[in-house]
């Protein structure tokens, strides 16, 4: 229970349905489900033509002017829909070669550089499966590519270079999503190893020198305790042979990524500095705020409890979020109040079907996007999902630290994930992580005169 693929969606229902006539009302300690009235001009319409891709997890966008979106997909292919909605024939990146799908492995992230337009670089988060290097498959691999110079269109496949690696102990909970920050740094989101309950002690685990609990799966030596952590690395600058506290570093020190001086354990012995914050049992997906730089977390429960953590721009570096010991605002595996002093409760969380204390509203929490877009009723709202359940919620401030969530429809097919075009339009993949899957674009009413937009945004008009 709580691994991100392998549970049906049985109560989907059909896309076209903006309301849901039976709810389950329930308050828990951060996070309310209110049934308050959905804005009525909000639809989800198809995006990209209705086009299927295989797997697709994410869309993204380069920040290039071009308006291009790019569907990551799980067997590492990356496809372009350009600026007219035409889906390519060939791929932007294909990495098949060196990627492991199935299950909750495959290509998993991609991020564009901030400086993307000028120096074309590119990172992506996947899986190994390379047979040609001493790589264990299934461990996460963040490599850099390069567009090729004479084609937008396409990266130079040659142009890989490694960036880091990092031991999974076991085949699930592998998170996947990465984000260049506000701040320019590129975060990693790094699920707990694997199995159930943590049983290689990640979560919490801070000692790089310790040795995990010794038992079949758990991965020795420092780079292991880089797991259910959210990394936070430079890969503008690099980190020659020394003595430091890198945990990914070559056996010399040395590294192809520097960490930033204010990483809370820079320089402390027994600590890895590529850590900004722990307690993560498996941030599948993540987001930043394209307005405020807030960092949203959606973090898959166990078996109790799934939340969505929000570290605001300016928080307190070395943020506790409390796995294992906790699952949400409660204590693991139950419907008592956590008391992890340090811990950093979730904004919004909902139960899951294991669940004993109340009736399960999902098993696994797609996290989503603050809202930053055309559609004037959805600007600030919070979007997300939960995979299974295959049910959409919109979350909005109701006072200081109090998150509201409104269920806004379900959906036929399993949430995949979430992205946002270069104009902040958001759009939701539906299907299978096994097969063929679709996007859906969030549409409404934009603002009086917009030149981009039509009154009832159904795309780009110039």
């Amino acid at each position: 229970m709580g691994v991100l693929w392998g549970r049906s969606n049985s109560h989907a229902i059909d896309i076209s349905m903006t309301t849901k006539l039976a709810l389950t009302a329930a308050f828990f300690f951060a996070s309310t489900l209110c049934l308050a009235q959905i804005p009525a001009d909000i639809t989800l319409e198809p995006a990209f033509g209705g086009a299927s891709f295989d797997g697709p997890v994410a869309v993204r966008h380069a920040g290039d002017g071009s308006e291009r979106k790019f569907i990551v997909q799980l067997n590492g292919l990356v496809r372009i829909v350009d600026n007219t909605g035409t889906v390519l024939a060939a791929p932007f990146l294909d990495i098949s070669s060196l990627t492991s799908d199935g299950g909750e492995r495959g290509l998993l992230g991609l991020a564009f550089h901030p400086d993307y337009a000028s120096n074309g670089l590119i990172y992506v988060n996947y899986t190994d499966a390379d047979p040609s290097n001493e790589i264990q498959t299934g461990d996460t691999v963040i490599a850099e590519f390069q567009v090729s110079a004479g084609n937008a269109n396409v990266i130079d496949f040659d142009s890989w270079r490694q960036i880091i690696v990092i031991p999974q102990d076991f085949a699930n909970h592998n998170g996947g999503d990465i984000h260049f920050g506000p701040d320019g740094y590129l975060y990693i989101g790094m699920g707990d190893g694997g199995s159930g309950n943590d049983p290689c002690l990640r979560g919490q685990g801070l000692d790089s020198s310790a040795a995990p609990p010794s038992g079949p799966g758990c991965e020795t030596g420092p780079d292991g305790w880089l797991l259910g952590k959210m990394l936070r690395i430079d890969i503008d600058n690099s980190t020659p042979a020394s003595d430091n506290n890198l945990c990914a570093a070559n056996g010399d020190g040395s590294a192809p990524y520097a960490i930033p001086s204010d990483n809370p354990f820079v320089g402390q012995p027994d600590r890895c500095g590529e850590v900004w914050a722990y307690g993560l049992r498996n941030p599948y997906r993540f987001s930043f705020d394209r307005d405020t730089g807030d960092l949203w977390i959606g973090d898959v429960g166990q078996g109790w409890w799934e939340e969505i953590s929000l570290l605001t721009l300016g928080s307190p570096a070395g943020a506790n979020f409390g796995w294992k010991n906790c699952e949400g605002s409660f204590l693991r595996g139950s419907a008592n109040a956590c008391t992890l002093a340090d811990s950093v409760l979730p904004v919004v969380e909902y139960p899951n079907y294991g669940n004993q204390s109340t009736t399960g509203e999902g098993c696994s929490v797609t996290g989503g996007f603050r809202y930053r877009g055309p559609v004037e009723s959805l600007l600030g709202t919070y979007v997300f999902a939960d995979y299974c359940e295959a049910d959409i919620y919109f979350a909005n401030e109701a006072g200081a630290g109090i998150w509201n969530r409104e269920f806004f429809q379900g959906v036929a097919g399993n949430v995949l994930g979430f992205g946002e075009d270069e104009q902040g339009n958001l759009y939701i993949s539906v299907g299978s992580a096994s097969s063929t899957g679709q996007f859906f674009i969030f549409s409404g009413d934009v603002a009086p005169g917009d030149p981009l937009f039509d009154d009832r945004f159904e795309g780009p008009t110039d």
